[in-house]
């Protein structure tokens, strides 16, 4: 997931003529570990803090460095950027741990993961945020049109990538989530999936500063991505989502790399 995150703000530097910026890029790697980590364990060490199991102690012990190399390259950035950067924090806090009343939420947890169909819709805003806007604005460049458009793509391709493990979920997530599927089916589901795709590319288009080279990836990138989608179902293998879709966007970064 570090290195998606990684490769889709990578993108966005390129597709805007930026240099490489080493500290934004290391830093939305090692934060994603961190932050990761921390919304998926947090409840685990809560309750067994006493008696970690050797897999939980070592991701424990990984995730402190990744958290120390965050703060290393984070220092190298902007006030304003950590301004930007913090708000996102507060939304990965808040999807973690509960802070609201029970009357919310749709089980024990109180958190924003809880909230009936919210999760999908806040982890694309957190990812379309961090991987469009920052390295946008870390670059004193001026949000247009353009960025405007990526942001609403980018929050569109999140989505889309995550049908396949709301899909994979469902024989394990609470009929109370509200999930995509859930709610339409796996058919609706990989429909509405491809009509977001449709629609994304379609955006590319209205941007005022078109790349042919970034239209022909973004094309190869959402022909791979309509396939993953349509072929995913319930009973699929453990590392289909969590290896090939979550590698999407690092084969859309290869592809451009290569062209470019």
């Amino acid at each position: 997931m570090a290195l998606a995150v990684y490769a889709l703000t990578y993108i966005t530097l390129i597709e805007f003529d930026i240099s490489y910026d080493k500290p934004l890029l290391y830093f939305v790697f090692y934060g994603t570990i961190t932050g990761y980590n921390f919304v998926k364990y947090f409840g685990l060490a809560k309750f067994h803090h006493r008696s970690l199991a050797n897999w939980l102690k070592a991701i424990q012990v990984f995730s402190f460095f990744s958290f120390v190399l965050m703060c290393y390259y984070g220092l190298q950035l902007p006030t304003k950027i950590l301004y930007c950067i913090s708000i996102f924090g507060v939304i990965t806090f808040f999807y973690a741990i509960p802070f609201l009343p029970k009357r919310f939420f749709i089980d024990k947890h109180h958190n924003l993961r809880s909230i009936g169909g919210l999760k999908v819709y806040v982890i694309a805003l957190v990812w379309s945020g961090i991987t469009v806007f920052l390295p946008i604005l870390n670059n004193d460049k001026l949000i247009n049109a353009d960025v405007a458009l990526t942001g609403l793509q980018r929050f569109m391709f999140v989505i889309i990538l995550m049908l396949p493990f709301e899909i994979r979920d469902l024989k394990f997530d609470s009929l109370k989530l509200s999930t995509i599927p859930q709610k339409i089916g796996v058919r609706g589901t990989k429909f509405i999936g491809v009509a977001l795709i449709v629609v994304l590319f379609l955006i590319e288009f209205f941007k005022n500063d078109i790349s042919q080279n970034s239209i022909i990836v973004l094309f190869l990138t959402l022909i791979i991505t309509s396939i993953l989608l349509m072929v995913a179902k319930v009973e699929q293998h453990k590392y289909y989502s969590a290896f090939w879709v979550e590698g999407v966007p690092v084969l859309w970064l290869l592809l451009l790399l290569w062209l470019n």
